[in-house]
């Protein structure tokens, strides 16, 4: 079993850039990761398993987008927490800068703190079930 730190750690590693920018790889038997960034030297990290595309116990940590962890989840958050302000953020996301521009928002409204707690639940909701659907155990579900 796998702790959900390590799923997490990997996680955040894999969405500290673009999709695709950082990798992170997870043994879904022993928990051991493996990291990968365009961004870094390969002396700085071990580097990815040579078996890891033929070996089925090594499994691609997602990116948030994969996730619908992006976009789709500032709409959720609006949905639930400021539909009368759906217009306004619609618009935000029309052009480059909408989540520092959404930010200022919440900020100003009171209400970031109630955005970190929404984002960062869902990310453990989905990261458990992205874990279940590739048969990681977690040996210790958040709550």
């Amino acid at each position: 079993m796998i702790t959900f730190d390590i799923i997490e750690d990997a996680f955040l590693f894999a969405n500290a850039g673009q999709p695709e920018e950082s990798v992170a790889v997870v043994n879904r038997r022993t928990g051991e990761t493996f990291f990968e960034s365009k961004g870094l030297d390969s002396d700085e990290l071990p580097g990815l398993p040579e078996d890891v595309d033929e070996n089925p116990d090594y499994v691609f940590i997602p990116h948030k987008h994969d996730l619908d962890l992006g976009k789709p989840l500032v709409f959720q958050f609006v949905r639930r927490h400021c539909p009368e302000e759906w217009d306004r953020i619609e618009g935000m996301f029309s052009s480059r800068g909408a989540y520092r521009r959404f930010k200022a928002f919440l900020e100003d409204k009171g209400m970031l703190q109630a955005w970190y707690d929404f984002e960062n639940a869902r990310t453990r909701e989905a990261l458990l079930e992205w874990c279940a659907e590739n048969g990681i155990e977690i040996e210790d579900k958040p709550a």
